[in-house]
């Protein structure tokens, strides 16, 4: 797939949909399996969603909902915002309809895959997603690893986790790639979904940034782009990271990932020039604001 930064980087309201914010499918993207939706229900309102071939998972983001699908019905407790909480979410098969009610309101995304199999719906709970501080230094950040291969095997091609940045600090570094099967490395079409946090460090908008890029050794593609609060990237193919969260602005991203694989799979390879720096994160002390949340809520 020949990609222009413009392809790529979808900023925030491009790929709104009758006032939800994100609606992307494979298509759009350009290529087979991974999408995003990303709803926002009024207070009072009922929303019916038919999956087709996506299996889903329902993470909130800002708010609270109940979940109904195939007679089952989950209670999702959410949170205020990315930055307050590791929330619980629900799984949601291909071929359902699903019906989301909130009494309060509620932004809530849709990570989905394209997929065969079927599975049953099954509830997430917060206090059972794994929290991991990745990194050292200027590059620790806190990976909430809700529906990864490891922590969530209750899925057919669909994976997703939650990356959260401390202001000033980088993510997804060194540079890593997940574009063709290998020794280190698994097939996967990836989205990044950006959230970024104010000055009060919970509360999302317009005002703060932060930068991310997406690059072949070739130098086909080299594109490093500022992303603000609800922005989209699309990753085809390439190294990407670092993603860097400016000064006094924290960074939230969701990451959706889906290939062909027969086996999900996460697995990715550093780019050799910079893999020297994940040895290096030995003798650098770990950044004393991560982790930032847990089930329990804000730690940092």
């Amino acid at each position: 797939m020949s990609s222009t930064m413009k392809d790529l980087h979808r900023p925030a309201g491009t790929l709104a949909d009758s006032g939800d914010p994100v609606l992307l499918t494979p298509e759009d993207a350009g290529w087979t399996y991974a999408g995003l939706r990303v709803l926002r229900l009024a207070a009072g309102e009922r929303r019916m969603v038919n999956t087709g071939d996506f299996e889903a998972f329902v993470l909130p983001l800002a708010g609270a909902c109940t979940v109904r699908v195939d007679g089952l019905v989950f209670e999702l407790a959410g949170r205020e915002s990315v930055f307050t909480r590791v929330t619980d979410f629900a799984y949601v098969p291909r071929d359902a309809e699903v019906e989301l009610t909130t009494a309060d309101g509620i932004e809530v995304a849709l990570p989905m895959a394209r997929c065969t199999k079927r599975l049953d719906p099954k509830y997430g709970p917060a206090e059972r997603v794994p929290v991991e501080v990745r990194g050292a230094g200027r590059a620790t950040r806190q990976v909430t690893n809700f529906g990864t291969p490891s922590a969530w095997t209750h899925a057919d091609k669909l994976n997703a986790c939650e990356l959260l940045t401390p202001d000033g600090n980088w993510s997804s570094y060194p540079p890593h790639k997940h574009d063709e099967a290998g020794e280190c490395e698994v097939v996967n079409e990836e989205i990044y979904y950006f959230r970024i946090a104010g000055r009060d460090g919970i509360a999302s908008g317009p005002e703060g940034f932060g930068m991310h890029r997406t690059y072949t050794t070739d130098g086909s593609l080299d594109e490093t782009v500022t992303v603000r609060d609800g922005d989209v990237f699309l990753v085809p193919h390439g190294y990407h990271g670092p993603c860097t969260a400016a000064p006094g602005y924290p960074m939230y991203y969701l990451n959706v990932l889906a290939g062909p694989a027969p086996e999900r799979s996460m697995a990715f390879c550093d780019d050799p020039a910079h893999a020297w720096i994940r040895a290096a994160w030995a003798s650098q002390a770990v950044d004393p604001r991560c982790p930032v949340t847990s089930h329990e809520g804000r730690l940092a």
